[in-house]
């Protein structure tokens, strides 16, 4: 079963079209999709799925990569995230699948995907059951490639460790909320412990079947001002608790105003790459 939290907010139209925005008006979401669409080796794939899809950012990196006779299945189970992805990118060899990531093989043929590519979501699916799906739908060969944001993963490329960034955003959100809103985080807002470490990832990879081919700790460059708009979007809108949108966007603007909007910030991400061994895909 996925965490709860996995659909919570994400099904909602005022999300989805905040987030469909976003990917459009920021560089994050294509960027990490061209990166992962890159390492699945797609020039001659016939079947590629992007699994927990959304509104389409990965799908449309994709689609870019792909022969012209080839298809793309969006599995997400988020209906919002979907119509907004089915309104704005349209592409005949594009299908979206409305279904949680763990029912993949229901509408995946056995062996019948090229390549599975996951961008920042898979952290909130039930790994296990997910891995085991995506082993059983790749052809021989077939490779999934994903992502895991680096704090979930436990990781920090050097680039976010020399950069010197100041303040995050979300500290300095809490620190407004603290001082404003009588504010106190909970245990989990201050967990620092990987959710998702390499080692966990490569066990339950082998568990399924599934070889692991590479991994590499990535750095995405960023603003504050893109941070900002991130942090807008609700579903990651902070901090937690008891609070209205409209009051953690109130905290959000008072903890900006403590920032300057083109310093730098830095994101880490663990990119994984595995691959459907011949004995599995056969057995």
């Amino acid at each position: 079963m996925a965490p709860r939290d996995a659909i919570l907010g994400w099904d909602e139209d005022t999300n989805a079209e905040a987030y469909e925005t976003f990917t459009r008006a920021h560089p994050m979401y294509d960027a990490t999709s061209r990166d992962l669409a890159r390492r699945a080796h797609l020039a001659d794939a016939g079947l590629v799925v992007d699994l927990c899809g959304g509104v389409g950012a990965t799908a449309r990196a994709i689609l870019d990569l792909i022969p012209a006779g080839a298809r793309v299945l969006s599995v997400d189970n988020a209906a919002a995230m979907q119509r907004v992805g089915r309104r704005t990118l349209t592409d005949a060899r594009l299908t979206w699948i409305t279904a949680p990531a763990e029912q993949l093989a229901d509408h995946v043929p056995a062996g019948g995907a090229d390549a599975v590519v996951c961008n920042s979501a898979i952290w909130k699916t039930d790994t296990p059951a997910v891995f085991a799906a995506v082993a059983y739908i790749l052809r021989s060969g077939g490779r999934f490639v994903f992502n895991i944001g680096g704090g979930f993963a436990g990781v920090r490329h050097p680039d976010e460790q020399s950069v010197p960034t100041g303040p995050s955003l979300n500290s300095l959100i809490r620190q407004v909320a603290a001082r404003n809103d009588g504010y106190t985080p909970s245990p989990m807002a201050t967990d620092t412990s990987p959710t998702l470490p390499l080692e966990a990832v490569i066990e339950q990879l082998a568990a399924a079947g599934l070889a692991v081919l590479d991994t590499e700790v990535t750095a995405q460059h960023s603003t504050m001002a893109e941070k900002k708009a991130w942090l807008s979007i609700p579903v990651f809108a902070q901090p937690e608790g008891n609070f209205t949108y409209a009051q953690r966007m109130r905290i959000l603007d008072a903890a900006y105003a403590l920032t300057t909007p083109d310093a730098p910030t830095v994101t880490s991400w663990l990119v994984v790459v595995a691959q459907q061994s011949e004995a599995e895909a056969t057995a």
